[in-house]
């Protein structure tokens, strides 16, 4: 999730088009407390582990 929200975020900003630039940035703040909580050994959605 953090990779597709820094692409959303390069695209967002190189056409120049605000929503995408947006959803990118709520892409990326998810995709990091997503990856926090798997760190701390969290079960994120009833799973332990994601493959």
């Amino acid at each position: 999730m953090i990779i597709l929200g820094l692409v959303l975020l390069i695209v967002g900003f190189l056409l120049k088009i605000a929503i995408v630039w947006t959803i990118g940035i709520v892409v990326v703040v998810i995709g990091a407390v997503l990856f926090l909580l798997g760190l701390a050994g969290r079960e994120i959605g009833g799973r332990r582990h994601w493959y």
